[in-house]
Parts: structure tokens; C-alpha cells; sequence
């Protein structure tokens, strides 16, 4: 009952997916998406294609699955990736190393642009062992933000040869994400459960805020913040726990949110509808969190498509969640949250939206594209 969802199967296991974010002006959903794998003899960088190359359905909806367009081999697992813009790719690389391959639309080719050799490491640079991972990377042309195992947030420009800025012993613990606050401050998540905001202003090494779960210092894994509303940040952890912060109070979350089974990979405000909220996991799960409006208008939701559908009251969870995050809205009293894989296999380790489509990929060899999401 998923015919909205095509497959390809690849052989290699999929740890990141991205769309190419689409021209300012631009009226059709995205048409093309990046992934990276990991774990493989043979790592890659892949463009594809969802274009409906002449074969649309009945009712215009797309039958093919994505087309390969081209591929570049990638030394070391893909930790993360992000478009810097419309032609090159930011990768971050187990190895330590961060490179923006850019892809040459006119010959469908991919290049190694420029590469920042071991922008992480243990001991020094100059060790053959020395590489620490890199875990995460946010751009925000032409800046680069890029954390990693060793605690080192380095800030680079896309045009420079050498690191903007970096802050050598950042985070005594392994960083996980990172994302962008605003163009001058940004967000870490650590392996202890901290979150910590950075001012790129100031000259000193330390965060200008630190935010932490309580109790168990349950490592964080991916971070997002509200589109519109700055302050609102989702994180998730390795206990497969959503947490949602309001950044202007407390130093705890305002809500954490019972949610997968195993560790959260990635969570994703949907980039122009906030109120839509999607998590992906080891569990082989990925949810769409809806707290657009109330439940009891869309009965029709319940059972459609053989997906399963839970819903929460917030009084049981926490009557703060409700922008529809945060606010106290009594006709928002519900949310909706509907797994999108209904038989879970092996995990989902990245997921992407932009307009009415996701991508996500899996340890399952294989990418999915839904292209109408909200159908």
C-alpha cells in the first residue's frame, strides 16, 4: 500500500542522504539528491535523478526509480554531507578529512574540488594514524562548519585553503552535529548529552551557553533548528529519545518525547512547514511528527495507506510541546506521529525533505524517494 514510495536498491549501504536545494525561484519539487555510504571496500559519492523522464502515470505521478547520474569514490566512511550550493557538495569523511566535490551538471561528472586534509585528529596532523573522524558539517555559503571525535570545531570558506577559525579542544567529548543558529553562532551536540551554543564572534574557545539533559548523559546524535522560530532546537539521542529546547529558557529541555527503540540517526524540520517534524533510526523506523492541526479533523489519516499511526495527547506527554512546538495552544492538544516505514528492516541512518518529497537510505543497500508526502 506504499506505491507513493519507489526503491533502488545499490549495493552499498547508505549513511547519508541530501536533496540539491533548488533555486530561489524555482516552481518544481526537487529532482535530484546526493547519498554517501559507509562500511563498503569502496566508498562513493552518487548524484541521481528523479526527473519523470517521460514516464509519469496516469496521474502524473512517478513511476521510475532514481537514475544514477554520476559517482565518485570517497576515501573513508560519508559521516555527513551538505550542499554548499547548487553544484558542490560538503563531505565529511571518517578519516578526518572534509572535501567539497563539485558536480559538473553540463557532462554529469563529479570532481574533488578542494579537500582539507584531516581538518580532525587525535594526536597531531602529521601522524599516518592520526585521523579522527569528522562527525558533522553545516554550511552556510561560503562558510563551513565542521565538528568531529576530537572535540575540534573548525571554520573554513569555501575558497580558503586554511581554516578560517578553529577551536582546538572545543568539547573534551566526541561532537556528534552541529548546526547553524544564526550566521554567527552555532549549535553543538556531544556524546554526554550537551548542547552548546557558540558565538564565531568571539575570539574565546568557550561556548557562550551550555545546555544538558538531565540524569543519564545520554549521547546526542543529530540536532535541527526551527526554520522560522531560531530559538526552537530538536535533538535526538542514542536512546532513540526526541528532545525539543526553547534556547531563550532553562538549560533542559522543555519536552523529550518517547521515540524510537534505537539510536536517533537524524531529525529534520520540514524546511518550510515546521509544524511537520521527521526522525529516522537504527530501528529501522522513520516517523513523521504532524502538530499542524487537530486530529480529530482527519480521521481519514488513520489508517490510510497501511501505515501506523499513533497519537499522543500532550497530556501525556508534556502540554509544552505544542509555535506548535512550544506554545499552549488548548486546539492543538494532540499530535500525530505516523511511521513511514511500516515494516522495519535495518536502520535508517539519514533522511532528507524539501517541498513534498523525502529521500532517506538504509544499511539495507537501498534509497527511497516519496515524492508526495503530503498527498
Amino acid at each position: 500500500a506504499m506505491e507513493e514510495v519507489c526503491a533502488k536498491f545499490v549495493s552499498q549501504k547508505i549513511s547519508k542522504t541530501r536533496w540539491r536545494p533548488l533555486p530561489a525561484a524555482a516552481l518544481h519539487p526537487p529532482d535530484v539528491f546526493a547519498t554517501g555510504s559507509w562500511d563498503n571496500e569502496d566508498n562513493r559519492i552518487s548524484i541521481w535523478s528523479v526527473g519523470d523522464l517521460g514516464n509519469a502515470g496516469v496521474n502524473g505521478e512517478y513511476q521510475g526509480e532514481p537514475q544514477l547520474l554520476c559517482d565518485i569514490r570517497h576515501n573513508g566512511d560519508v559521516m555527513d554531507m551538505q550542499f554548499l550550493d547548487q553544484e558542490r557538495i560538503v563531505v565529511a569523511s571518517s578519516t578526518g578529512t572534509v572535501t567539497v566535490f563539485r558536480h559538473h551538471q553540463n557532462n554529469q561528472t563529479l570532481s574533488a574540488n578542494h579537500r582539507w586534509e584531516k581538518a580532525h585528529y587525535h594526536v597531531d596532523q602529521d601522524t599516518s594514524c592520526g585521523g579522527a573522524a569528522c562527525t558533522g558539517v553545516i554550511c552556510n555559503n561560503p562558510e563551513i562548519v565542521t565538528v568531529g571525535e576530537d572535540g575540534r570545531i573548525n571554520l573554513f570558506r569555501a575558497d580558503q585553503k586554511d581554516a578560517v577559525r578553529t577551536i582546538d579542544n572545543a568539547d573534551s567529548s566526541t561532537l556528534h552535529a552541529v548546526t547553524f543558529l544564526r550566521t554567527t553562532e552555532i549549535l553543538t551536540v556531544n556524546s554526554i548529552g550537551q548542547l552548546k551554543i557558540w558565538d564565531l564572534r568571539q575570539q574565546r574557545n568557550e561556548p557562550s551557553q551550555i545546555f544538558s539533559l538531565t540524569g543519564d548523559r545520554v549521547p546526542l546524535h543529530c540536532v535541527d533548528r526551527h526554520p522560522n522560530q531560531q530559538h526552537i532546537v530538536a535533538t535526538g539521542g542514542q536512546d532513540g529519545m526526541l528532545s525539543i529546547w526553547d534556547i531563550r529558557q532553562g538549560t533542559i529541555p522543555v519536552s523529550l518525547l518517547n521515540a524510537h527503540e534505537a539510536e536517533m540517526w537524524e531529525v529534520h524540520f520540514h524546511p518550510s512547514n515546521p509544524d511537520h517534524l521527521f526522525t529516522c533510526s537504527e530501528d529501522g523506523s522513520l516517523w513523521h511528527w504532524d502538530t499542524s492541526t487537530d486530529v480529530s479533523e482527519k480521521p481519514s489519516f488513520l489508517h490510510q495507506g497501511g501505515r501506523s499511526t499513533t497519537y499522543f495527547s500532550h497530556n501525556t506527554i508534556n502540554h509544552s510541546v505544542v509555535s506548535a512546538w512550544l506554545s499552549n495552544d488548548p486546539t492543538k492538544d494532540r499530535m500525530e506521529i505516523t511511521n513511514l516505514i511500516p515494516n522495519q528492516t535495518l536502520s535508517v541512518n539519514s533522511l532528507d525533505i524539501l517541498g513534498p518529497c523525502l529521500v532517506y537510505g538504509t544499511d539495507a543497500e537501498a534509497i527511497y524517494v516519496n515524492r508526495q508526502l503530503f498527498a
